[in-house]
């Protein structure tokens, strides 16, 4: 923990992140978001010529969709919803005079039809299901959306709200685990052209409870997840930077995901978690941008 406060301190005093008062929520310096978008230009180069459709979703989605999704199901600890004043001029007053006294004013606030965005590929599975059977040859998406998730932390590589750059591919099983297994060859590539030293390993999601853990287990035994692993606060304690996922025909299965030929569609995902990509990429050459190697300056900036 040590490790990791001493960077964020570093963080905030270099003005590259700004200290919001909450832990995991903070404003980012234009230098930050300057190697943010030089990185998502690498992205952008490397998975261009595969012509992903880009769809950019807002940071909420419908509630309906969230709730389908099963989130909740397995990950109830790391949701967050919208809610809303919704009384009427009594209300308000009530309202008024609990701010006054220093009370709890959020109690009587309700749920609107907006939860926040867990992971950006969420919103896209109901959205390509409305357009009807997809074709025999898949589909291929490109997402970047603000996500949520409830874990509060010092970890300045584990923040509340992130950013997550993501390709979705669809189609038949071959199609989607030859996907995946391309980008997990890029994504190595692309971080040794940075500069940073990085390993591979299967993985799984944080499930919640008793449950949660078979699953976890489940998916560790059938390799459906893989993440890429970079050292941002800790040498021996790496950050997942990248994930590799393959959802079998889970999604397909759930929101009617269909190919031409009615089979049922197989998904599979690469995310990019901006945020700690950048954090990593600090944390190797320094809090000075125009100090690092020349070699990762021309990689992202030419």
């Amino acid at each position: 923990m040590d490790m990791q406060v001493s960077f964020l301190d570093r963080l905030f005093d270099s003005g590259l992140l700004i200290d919001t008062g909450v832990d995991g929520l903070y404003g980012r310096s234009g230098q930050f978001e300057d190697v943010i978008a030089a990185f998502e230009r690498l992205i952008d180069k490397v998975g261009g010529a595969d012509g992903a459709e880009a769809i950019r979703f807002p940071p909420g989605m419908n509630r309906a969709y969230f709730e389908k999704s099963g989130y909740m199901k397995s990950f109830p600890q790391l949701a967050g919803t919208v809610h809303s004043f919704c009384g009427n001029d009594h209300d308000h007053a009530g309202l008024l005079q609990c701010l006054e006294e220093g009370g709890e004013w959020t109690k009587d606030q309700k749920a609107t039809d907006i939860a926040l965005t867990p992971a950006a590929c969420y919103p896209l599975y109901p959205t390509v299901a409305k357009r009807g059977p997809l074709p025999m040859e898949g589909g291929l998406f490109d997402l970047q959306s603000y996500c949520f998730r409830h874990e509060p932390s010092k970890d300045p590589a584990r923040q509340q709200l992130f950013r997550m750059r993501e390709y979705v591919c669809m189609g038949t099983e071959d199609h989607v685990t030859a996907f995946r297994q391309t980008w997990m060859d890029r994504g190595v590539e692309m971080m040794k052209s940075i500069g940073l030293d990085v390993e591979i390993d299967v993985a799984n999601d944080p499930f919640f409870g008793r449950a949660g853990r078979l699953l976890a287990n489940n998916q560790r035994d059938q390799n459906l997840k893989f993440e890429l692993l970079i050292p941002v606060t800790s040498q021996t304690k790496k950050t997942a930077c990248m994930s590799f996922n393959y959802h079998q025909d889970a999604f397909g299965q759930k929101w009617g995901l269909n190919l031409e030929d009615g089979a049922v569609a197989h998904t599979a995902c690469v995310g990019f978690g901006l945020e700690r990509i950048a954090l990593a990429l600090f944390a190797q050459h320094g809090l000075d941008v125009k100090l690092w190697p020349d070699h990762v300056r021309k990689v992202l900036w030419g």
